[in-house]
C-alpha cells in the first residue's frame, strides 16, 4: 500500500446512535496534546496539521475529552476545525481530573459533570455535544447519580448522545436501565481482548464500540526525536502473524492492526490518534485494506 491518500471513507458507514452516520475509521484526538497527556503540544502547527488533514481525507469522527490537556485538545480542535463542515462528529468525554502529567483521577459527582459539559461546549465552540462519554465510572459515586446528571444534560439540549468508557457488560447493563446509552469506549487491540464480551453484547445490541489503543502489538507508535520532533518507531517486534501478512499485502503492521479492527465487528469504531500528519495519512490508508479469510485464520493462528 504506497498510496497515503485514501480517504477514510473507503469503509462503510455506522448510524451511531441511530441518526449520526460517520466513517468507521475516525481520529483519537489523544496525542495531540504534550507528553503525558498533560500541557500544549511541542509542535502545535503539526497537531493543527493532524486535525485539518484528517478531515481533509474523510474522517468525520473525532473523538477527545475534557481531560486531554486538559482543555487542550478540545481547545485545538476547535481553533483548527471552527466553523465545522457539516456531518462532523465530535465526541468528548468528563469523568477524569487530571492532577498532572500521566495522572488521572475519578470525579463523577454530577456538579463536576455539568461543569465539564459546559467547559467543553465553550472549548468547543458547540451549542450540543453529540456524543458525551463517561469517561470512567466513578465508584465512590452512585451510578444513578452520575448518568442522572448526563440525562439531564440531554433532556438540557446541551448533549446528544451519552456513551461510557471502560465498562464491562454488567456495567454496561446496569447503565442502560437508567439511561439511553448509545456507545462503549474501551482498551481493545489484536493482541489486548480483555473486552471480547463487550464487543459481543454491543454488536448484537448495536451500540458502536470505540476501541482506545487500537493499534497495540505490531504496531507504529510516536517516540520524541533528539530535537523535538515525532519520530514514528516500533514499540516492540509485534505479531508475527501481522508482519507476515502485512508483507503479503504490502502494508505496515498498523495498518493490518486497524483492518483487523475493522474486519472484527460492524460495530467496530477504531480511533487511532497520532501527532503525525505522516502517521495519520498511514492510518487511513488501512481504510482500504481488505482481509481475506485467509488473512484473517493466519492472524488467529
Amino acid at each position: 500500500m504506497s498510496a497515503y491518500g485514501v480517504r477514510a471513507t473507503e469503509h462503510h458507514t455506522f448510524l451511531l446512535g441511530g441518526d449520526l452516520p460517520v466513517h468507521r475509521l475516525g481520529f483519537g484526538a489523544m496525542r495531540i496534546t504534550g507528553p503525558g497527556v498533560w500541557g500544549e503540544p511541542r509542535d502545535q502547527r503539526e497537531a493543527i496539521a493532524v486535525l485539518r488533514r484528517a478531515v481533509e481525507l474523510g474522517v468525520n469522527l473525532i473523538d477527545t475529552a475534557d481531560s486531554y490537556g486538559p482543555a487542550v485538545s478540545e481547545r485545538l480542535i476547535a481553533e483548527a476545525l471552527y466553523p465545522y463542515p457539516a456531518g462532523l462528529v465530535i465526541a468528548t468525554k468528563a469523568g477524569l481530573e487530571r492532577p498532572g502529567p500521566n495522572r488521572w483521577t475519578p470525579n463523577g459527582r454530577p456538579a463536576h459533570l455539568r461543569a465539564a459539559c459546559e467547559g467543553s461546549l465553550a472549548r468547543l465552540k458547540l451549542d450540543r455535544i453529540d456524543l458525551y462519554q463517561l469517561h470512567r465510572i466513578d465508584r465512590a459515586v452512585p451510578l444513578a447519580d452520575q448518568l442522572g446528571a448526563l440525562v439531564r444534560l440531554k433532556d438540557a439540549g446541551k448533549i446528544r448522545h451519552i456513551g461510557l468508557s471502560e465498562v464491562t457488560v454488567a456495567d454496561l447493563e446496569a447503565a442502560r436501565r437508567l439511561a439511553p446509552i448509545v456507545s462503549v469506549q474501551n482498551r481493545y487491540n489484536f493482541a489486548e481482548r480483555h473486552y471480547e464480551a463487550v464487543v459481543n453484547y454491543c454488536e448484537r445490541e448495536g451500540l458502536a464500540f470505540l476501541p482506545w489503543f487500537p493499534l497495540a502489538d505490531g504496531s507504529l507508535t510516536e517516540a520524541r526525536g533528539p530535537l523535538g520532533g515525532v519520530v514514528t518507531r516500533l514499540l516492540r517486534p509485534g505479531n508475527p502473524a501481522i508482519r507476515r501478512v502485512a508483507k503479503r499485502l504490502q502494508a505496515t503492521p498498523a495498518q493490518v492492526a486497524l483492518a483487523w479492527l475493522l474486519r472484527r465487528s460492524p460495530v467496530m469504531l477504531p480511533i487511532p490518534g497520532t501527532a503525525s500528519v505522516r502517521h495519520l495519512e498511514e492510518n487511513m490508508a488501512a481504510a482500504q485494506l481488505q482481509l481475506d479469510d485467509a488473512d484473517l485464520q493466519e492472524l488467529a493462528g
